[in-house]
């Protein structure tokens, strides 16, 4: 049997499950779902102070590890690794996209170009910069394997990193349609069926435009004067700037028109939000996957995102494109998706059975396959 370590302190605080969260919660999920993977693979997962809640993880297939310490930095790069090899695994995953120079045996860092960027150019603290920088690019040089989730994030990592193709798996991101959502779209029965917003979904970085995308919506609001933006997400322009620029713009509109949320808690009501949306708005510079777009679709609303490399490969003609992230062209697609009533209901036809080849399953496959003995 193969032993597998996976770093779970990114799964402690729901609130924070973006990105990394999800892929590991997921993957997880998927594993447990599925015993033929039981008498192959043993998995050991790592937490910092807490298991969490999650039914999941009531399951006795897990080996669960609690190493409580408070210090991320020693729980990461001193505790678990640590831990790790006297548990004599065969492979460790990381997800969050660090390898510590302490684990010395088999393992697969999760890397994205994302993170290069953020700490080459972006505005996070000094530490977490620092940290990126050293640990990021020992796992290029240093891990076993490399996951990517896309071809184009693949080809930036060896861009950026000089790290060999061969060393690089890619597995697609996955997304799981909720049935109950679906019958409650269809019998009217969810707080948002008769609503009308479209909608913005990730934490806000720059880089993402939901500023941008406020503004457009300005531009749009007379035309459609019952239509609202929902974003959902924390802000994370430095300094905040989300807060005031949503109060300026509903005063300026004469109402509610602008609505935030840093998080929702329920997935349910946030796959609801998502189902009775008339589009979603995710136009971003720069992605390595970008899950909310394909989970829009699952769900048969059209996305707008950035006229990119990255929404070719994913998407091809199942979205609406926004040629830059400026307020002009984010209003120009925007008034595309809400106007093209053909396009639109074309996309909301075929998204659903489209992102279908975009499954945890798939993604657990792949994983699986890339750490035997």
């Amino acid at each position: 049997m193969i032993k597998i370590g996976i770093e779970c302190e990114n799964l402690e605080d729901p609130k924070s499950r973006w990105g990394v969260g999800q892929v590991t919660l997921n993957l997880l999920k998927e594993y447990a779902a599925n015993p033929e993977w039981y008498k192959k693979y043993k998995l050991y997962l790592y937490f910092k102070k807490r298991i969490p809640d999650d039914q999941v993880f009531k399951n006795p297939i897990f080996v669960k590890r609690v190493l409580g310490f408070s210090s991320f930095n020693i729980f990461y790069h001193i505790l678990m690794p640590l831990r790790a090899m006297a548990d004599r695994l065969d492979w460790m995953f990381f997800p969050a996209y660090q390898l510590p120079p302490l684990y010395l045996g088999r393992s697969v860092v999760m890397l994205t170009h994302d993170v290069y960027y953020e700490y080459k150019y972006g505005d996070l603290p000094f530490r977490y910069k620092l940290s990126y920088r050293l640990f990021t690019n020992w796992a290029a040089k240093f891990a076993t394997k490399v996951l990517a989730i896309s071809e184009t994030s693949k080809k930036e990592l060896v861009r950026l990193y000089s790290i060999k193709p061969e060393k690089i798996f890619v597995s697609y991101l996955g997304v799981g349609t909720n049935q109950n959502v679906k019958i409650k779209m269809q019998n009217d029965s969810s707080k948002f069926k008769n609503s009308d917003y479209i909608l913005y979904i990730g934490q806000a970085f720059p880089r993402r435009h939901l500023k941008e995308t406020i503004l457009a919506f300005k531009q749009v609001a007379d035309e459609f004067r019952t239509l609202k933006l929902i974003a959902v997400g924390r802000d994370k322009y430095k300094p905040s700037q989300i807060r005031e620029l949503i109060k300026d713009t509903n005063k300026e509109l004469g109402g509610e028109r602008v609505i935030h949320y840093n998080y929702i808690e329920e997935r349910d009501d946030l796959e609801e939000l998502y189902a009775g949306a008339k589009a979603l708005i995710y136009v971003s510079d720069r992605e390595a996957f970008g899950l909310p777009p394909m989970e829009a679709l699952s769900f048969g609303v059209p996305p707008v995102i950035m006229d990119n490399e990255l929404g070719h490969e994913l998407f091809n003609d199942h979205v609406f494109y926004s040629k830059s992230g400026s307020v002009d062209d984010i209003t120009k697609a925007v008034r595309d998706v809400l106007n093209n009533d053909q396009r639109a209901m074309s996309i909301r036809n075929s998204g659903p059975e489209f992102t279908r080849k975009y499954s945890w399953k798939s993604f657990a496959n792949k994983f699986f396959n890339n750490v035997k003995n």
